[in-house]
């Protein structure tokens, strides 16, 4: 075990640093709520970049999903895999997996598991005997889970109880409608008078104007006549 070197031999070229004027006079408490509410602002600052990192990522992460569905529709072309490309496509596919395995992405494995809303989504139903209603029976959209939150719900086909035997499966007949209530008998209707049966009051004709002699005669006024005494003189 070596000695350690004296004291005195350290501070023999140590310089004492300057104080800087009026650091003496200062208030440490201010200066340093000063410093924690500058600390406060950095840390929260830092959160919203992580968060907005962490959307970004999840985005792409969700993208190469879409991808991995692609390549899934790919591999089952009769075309491409009669021209040799199934095998290309699958490890193209398989080595896109990996990288999310990586990423922390995990592929739900649902088959026997009960639906749950959060991470499934119902697409159809199947009678199976003996399953319970709602257990998962096959996956048609594979999901995905990121560290701990869902990054994409799986599409499912959940089991369905058996239909009761007692209950037909024919749809009941609608009942019929009730007739319409036939409408009240109108009321006889009067009959319209016969042209030749309807009274026609006479009317008087006009009277045929005379003749101008005839009417002066009328209305001339016969003069009486007087007879003079040289009259009854001559008749004598």
């Amino acid at each position: 075990m070596t000695d350690a070197p004296p004291t005195e031999a350290l501070l023999a070229d140590h310089r004492p640093l300057p104080i800087p004027p009026g650091v003496e006079d200062a208030d440490l408490e201010q200066l340093f709520g000063r410093l924690l509410f500058r600390a406060s602002l950095l840390g929260g600052k830092l959160a919203d970049t992580e968060r907005a990192a962490q959307a970004e990522q999840r985005e792409l992460l969700r993208a190469l999903i879409e991808v991995d569905d692609a390549l899934a529709d790919l591999a089952l072309d009769s075309e491409l895999v009669a021209l040799g490309r199934g095998a290309g496509i699958e490890a193209t596919r398989m080595r896109m997996l990996g990288r999310l395995r990586k990423a922390e992405v995990k592929a739900m494995r649902l088959e026997g598991l009960f639906a749950d809303p959060a991470t499934t989504e119902i697409v159809g139903t199947e009678v199976r005997p003996g399953v319970a209603p709602e257990t998962v029976v096959r996956t048609v959209v594979n999901g995905f889970m990121w560290k701990g939150e869902v990054l994409r719900r799986a599409q499912v086909v959940v089991a369905a109880g058996a239909p009761d035997p007692r209950v037909s499966s024919e749809p009941e007949p609608e009942p019929e409608p009730a007739p319409d209530p036939e409408p009240e008998a109108e009321a006889a209707a009067v009959p319209e008078p016969d042209a030749d049966s309807v009274y026609e009051e006479p009317v008087d004709a006009a009277p045929e104007p005379a003749p101008p002699a005839a009417a002066a005669a009328r209305t001339r006024r016969v003069q009486p006549r007087v007879r003079t005494r040289s009259g009854r003189k001559r008749k004598k």
